[in-house]
């Protein structure tokens, strides 16, 4: 299926689907189409059993270019790249370019034997919610380097108002001088999270709370995601705080939490 047709029955899938839903629920009318976009890189040259290679799986905004360009950029500089895409205006951001500077990078590892491993990197872009015009993306890289103990994580949410077709900073969604009242709320779902889990006596003065902005508005509360040994060891992954709408009151600009 050549692409254009595949844009062409995604865009009428969509408008099938909010005719069908206008029986139960109000039109959306500020709804983005978004398109699904993969890539796979290969080390250049690369004849061996195991290659170094690169994976993407993103999305593009078909009626907003600007839009397609910072999901870009902001997802390739997760990855944290030395000598990366990360202060490159979005425009110069390219999937080719990355996978280039990332097969650079694994060759300059200097570990190429068949033991470690081939190099890896990871690039995803997943929808997470959808409501009252806004549509929350999470944004995750995985790198890998041969002869490493194990790839890093990293995690960032991205949060578009539909309304207005652009990207909503996590200070946008905050009454103004509320923000120390955001991090109270947020130390105390941190309180809850270490309570709810069986960990030894001294996890709390090994691993402190930290503040953070990665806010997700989902429709229960805002979520925020930490990434590996920010707040806990790399064994448990990457935690995820929850603050509920409740707590919100004052705090969240009422455009930011679900009605």
């Amino acid at each position: 299926m050549q692409p254009i047709q595949a844009s062409a029955l995604g865009v009428v899938a969509i408008m099938l689907a909010g005719c069908h839903s206008m029986e139960s629920r109000p039109v959306e009318p500020y709804a983005m189409v978004t398109l699904a976009e993969e890539k796979y890189f290969v080390a250049p040259g690369c004849q061996d059993e195991q290659c170094d290679d690169v994976r993407v799986s993103s999305l593009e905004f078909p009626t907003s270019e600007a839009l397609t360009r910072e999901l870009r950029a902001r997802l390739v500089a997760l990855a944290g790249l030395d000598g990366g895409d990360e202060g490159v205006e979005a425009r110069r951001v390219t999937w080719e370019r990355f996978a280039n500077d990332f097969f650079a990078q694994a060759r300059e590892s200097g570990v190429s034997s068949p033991q470690a491993g081939a190099s890896s990197a990871v690039l995803e872009a997943d929808v997470v919610s959808r409501h009252d015009d806004l549509l929350v993306l999470e944004l995750n890289s995985y790198t890998y380097f041969s002869g490493q103990a194990h790839g890093l994580p990293a995690t960032r949410y991205l949060v578009i108002d539909e309304r207005e077709a652009r990207i909503v900073e996590p200070g946008e969604m905050i009454t103004p001088g509320r923000e120390g009242d955001f991090q109270a709320a947020l130390r105390e779902a941190h309180q809850r999270w270490s309570r709810e889990s069986d960990r030894e006596a001294g996890f709390a003065a090994n691993w402190p709370f930290t503040p953070s902005d990665n806010i997700a508005p989902m429709e229960e509360g805002w979520q925020v995601k930490y990434d590996v040994y920010d707040i806990a060891p790399y064994a448990e992954g990457q935690p995820v705080l929850t603050i509920p709408r409740q707590a919100l009151n004052g705090i969240a600009k009422p455009r930011f939490v679900a009605r």
